[in-house]
């Protein structure tokens, strides 16, 4: 770790502290509502009345609730283990990766819930997949029939408006539930808005004064269905979904006698099958059998056009259009062999498919592409076994390992075969010396997941870029070490502390390609040094009923090699910091919530081998409130406040040398939007 880091590290250290002395005098024990299992710190339980000043809705607003605990719906790659995320229903996943935990509890109304366990470090009978930290949901065994529609609205000033909603219908009978869920989906960007653009030559002088638009926003509609049964001596979970969407962005530059245009659509189908079967084959051993399948096509068009002094340029188009899928099929038997110790042992096996057809023209005329066509399709399969060791009321351990085979073929405008080995071993170690505190370990091999896109051309026509595709991709890995403190207090009141260090192999950005084009690739080895701050302090004690100040940072510094430099850098696309300030209050007495969060400085950097490119914004603000007239009714009003976005682009008229050809500033002011959001469960 470099002097930054180590600075930051001690500053982190500081401002935990002040909160420790001053906290001296709180209680050793949890509040009555948030208790241990079996003296147990490592396992909290949080019951129904601990969230009653939130008046929760559903049970996604108990678990918001939770202190300490951010949902992760997982990035939803490279099979099952380690995609999925930190959210458990009755101590099991759901059954597709993309029917995620908080979409889950999104439509279960908080009347059903009997519990929320926090899990910290590993639990009898609870796969933590990688986690530190789960929250697993437990549900009544009751019968009922659950409504929630959902209404919403995006108002941007001066932009698009887009407004959406859902409603989902659950039959609960004991140990069968089945249920359906109708979406229309909002997408949009927050940085939509208008400025001006500015680019200078590498003496300054003035080469544009333009004005600068940009909007993006799409949506999309779907249907799901779930069913859950006990089924020949076990239990079934099916869930299926299918669902079209679309994309819209436009760039536009204007001055007199100047329009520069960069249009995108894109539209698509999607769909998934998942199905998850679990049986006791004795008191002790436990098997769990899991499929999923997904697929998706698209069909896109980048259009650029440029009039300067009244004279129309050749017109840019870039077309692509394909299909991609994923098949999971995984199985595992966990042996429960006591209280204290957990054996589990399984395997998966997964296929991954894409298939791009692409094709750039200038004026009409094709340009030739590297990687146009492509069919890229991978091969894998992973055993594993590990097991989770309760040493006592103090000590957890989880120890595992998993091997991976893999192969990537190519075919089309290049023929391609490589197979891929990687041993990935796992330790996670959890210390709780005393109530309300808490050290966690991991130790840990991980590989990335390939964007099968990057195997395929690509355009930017906003950025004047056009990308090839990349043959010889491979994915990155990573050895981590982390270790991260946590202390509780005041009832709700959390500080966490975490360091991170990761050696990455065959790091992945952007490389040089002959002929003037780049492409997404392997640069070398890198490192990453990571700290990460959560403070949560409840204002009770300070005078202020019911409110909670919050505080989370986390700070990287990524080292390098440049390909065409051979210089060091930073890793393209890591934000170096972004502090977020939070305050929220619940007002009980009026039925209401309300709450803001201030963002002081985000941005980050992209490093390419013919330009520097990024973006950087100052103060973004978010302000929201919501009231609960009724148990089962919720009216959520919020305003988000951006004044400050500022993209730079640093070209360079040689990729050798490197002298600068262009500064160029697009000071964008984003449109203030507003969100409402109109909830009635029943």
């Amino acid at each position: 770790m470099n002097t930054k880091s180590a600075l930051l590290a001690t500053t982190a250290l500081l401002l935990a502290a002040a909160p420790a002395a001053a906290l001296a005098a709180e209680r050793a024990d949890a509040p009555a509502r948030q208790t241990a299992v079996a003296g147990d710190q490592a396992v909290l339980i949080f019951t129904p009345d601990f969230f009653v000043d939130a008046r929760p809705n559903t049970a996604l607003d108990m678990v918001n609730r939770v202190p300490g605990f951010s949902v992760n719906d997982g990035d939803g790659a490279r099979g099952f283990e380690g995609a999925v995320g930190n959210v458990l229903i009755n101590g099991s996943r759901p059954a597709s990766k993309n029917d995620t935990g908080s979409n889950v509890l999104s439509r279960t109304v908080a009347s059903q819930v009997e519990r929320i366990e926090l899990i910290r470090g590993g639990a009898p009978g609870i796969e933590m997949q990688g986690y530190a930290v789960v929250a697993n949901v437990i549900l009544k065994n009751t019968v009922s029939r659950e409504h929630i529609a959902t209404f919403n609205a995006n108002l941007f000033e001066g932009g698009q408006d887009l407004f959406g909603g859902s409603y989902q219908f659950t039959e609960r009978k004991g140990d069968r539930t089945w249920g359906v869920t109708l979406s229309d989906g909002i997408s949009m960007s927050d940085s939509n808005g208008a400025g001006p653009l500015r680019r200078v030559g590498p003496n300054g002088e003035l080469l544009r004064s333009e004005d600068f638009y940009n909007d993006g926003y799409g949506g999309g509609n779907s249907i799901r269905g779930n069913f859950s049964s006990p089924f020949m001596g076990g239990k079934v979970d099916l869930t299926a979904r299918y669902g079209i969407n679309d994309w819209h962005n436009i760039n536009r530059q204007t001055a007199p006698g100047v329009l520069r245009e960069s249009l995108y659509d894109e539209d698509g189908h999607s769909g998934e099958f998942g199905v998850v079967y679990t049986r006791p084959l004795s008191e002790k051993l436990k098997l769990e059998t899991r499929f999923i399948h997904e697929f998706s096509d698209f069909d896109s068009l980048s259009r650029s056009r440029n009039r300067q002094n009244g004279v129309e340029e050749a017109e840019q188009l870039f077309n692509a259009d394909g299909n991609a899928s994923e098949t999971i099929l995984r199985g595992l038997v966990r042996y429960e062999r006591s209280p204290s110790l957990d054996l589990e042992g399984g395997a998966e096996v997964a296929y991954n498919m894409l298939e791009v057809d692409q094709a750039y023209s200038v004026g009409g005329v094709a340009v030739p592409l590297p990687s146009a066509s492509v069919k890229v399709e991978e091969t894998r399969g992973e055993v594993f076994g590990k097991a989770t060791w309760r040493l006592n009321p103090k000590w957890t351990f989880e120890g595992g390992l998993r091997l991976e085979s893999s192969t990537i073929s190519q075919s089309g405008d290049a023929e391609q075969e490589k197979s891929f080995f990687f041993a990935k071993p796992r330790l996670l170690a959890t210390w709780t010396p005393a109530a309300n505190n808490q050290l966690r370990l991991r130790l840990e091999r991980t590989v990335g997941q390939l964007d099968f896109s990057d195997f395929a051309a690509s355009a930017e026509f906003a950025d004047e870029n056009v990308f090839g595709g990349n043959v010889n991709l491979h994915p990155e890995s990573r050895w981590v070490a982390e270790l991260t403190y946590e202390k509780r207090f005041w009832g709700e009141g959390v500080v966490s502390i975490g360091l991170r260090h990761d050696e990455i192999t065959d790091a992945i950005d952007v490389i040089p390609l002959d002929g003037g084009y780049a492409a997404v690739g392997n640069i070398g080895d890198g490192t990453l040094d990571q700290l990460v701050l959560n403070v949560t302090i409840p204002t009770d004690k300070l005078g202020v009923s019911g409110g909670k100040f919050g505080f989370k940072n986390t700070w990287n510094h990524t080292e390098v090699t440049d390909p065409t430099t051979g210089e060091i850098r930073p890793i393209s696309g890591v934000r170096p910091t972004q502090a977020t300030i939070t305050f929220q209050q619940d007002i009980t007495r009026w039925k209401l919530q309300w709450g803001g969060a201030w963002i002081p400085l985000l941005g980050q950097k992209n490093y390419r081998p013919d330009q520097i490119s990024g973006w950087r914004g100052h103060d973004y603000y978010e302000l929201w409130g919501e009231y609960k007239p009724t148990p089962t009714l919720s009216i959520r009003a919020q305003v988000n406040i951006w004044d400050d976005f500022n993209v730079e682009r640093i070209d360079f008229a040689d990729r050798e040398t490197r002298p600068i050809a262009f500064v160029e500033n697009r000071f964008i002011d984003p449109r203030t939007f507003y969100q409402i959001r109109l909830r009635k469960t029943f």
